[in-house]
């Protein structure tokens, strides 16, 4: 299959936020929903991370807020994050270190800061029925050629340059973290090829 053109959907994304204790970093783990992978296929059986061939990891960063009223801006570094094939899926979230396991096919850096955006309550508190957005670009920094399911694929060939992903995330935290952890966020991602 050729490239991507630019602004073409590369994939789909669901994943967690987590912020570890004591160090308040964070690093988003999770599957893939979509990718640009021809008759490839990304679950073994239903649907959902333990069955997800294709996970995703980032490296943790620290990450720095700002209030502007009713909006909670989280500032987030340039940083980097891997594309995984799990041949025998295995991951979880409530070990999202699992999702980091298998061949690394792909590593993305992001272009710039990523400005996530948190609508809270008058009160200053996260409304569970309001949602955080964001908005970043990565360039592929790395990918390697693998074998599945009959076929060659690259992960290069497919996206070029890298892409920039669109994420929405839940207002509301979930209940408990797992340990280790302070707070944890669901969120879903959608990303657009960057092209050559």
């Amino acid at each position: 299959m050729p490239a991507l053109l630019p602004a073409e959907l590369a994939w789909y994304v669901t994943g967690r936020f987590y912020q570890a204790e004591p160090d308040g970093r964070v690093a988003d783990y999770g599957y893939f929903l979509h990718l640009p992978f021809l008759d490839v296929p990304l679950f073994l059986g239903k649907r959902g991370e333990t069955t997800a061939h294709f996970t995703f990891a980032a490296k943790p960063f620290q990450a720095h807020g700002v209030d502007n009223g009713a909006l909670r801006l989280g500032v987030d570094p340039v940083g980097e994050f891997s594309l995984y094939l799990q041949r025998r899926p295995e991951g979880s979230f409530d070990d999202p270190a699992s999702f980091a396991v298998g061949e690394c096919i792909a590593t993305f850096r992001r272009a710039s800061l990523v400005v996530g955006t948190t609508v809270t309550a008058p009160d200053g508190t996260t409304a569970a029925a309001l949602v955080g957005t964001n908005v970043f670009s990565a360039l592929l920094v790395e990918s390697t050629p693998f074998d599945f399911a009959g076929g060659r694929h690259d992960v290069a060939e497919h996206l070029g340059r890298g892409v920039t992903q669109f994420g929405t995330a839940a207002g509301a935290p979930v209940q408990p973290a797992p340990q280790g952890f302070t707070l944890v966020v669901p969120f879903t991602g959608s990303a657009i090829a960057l092209g050559r």
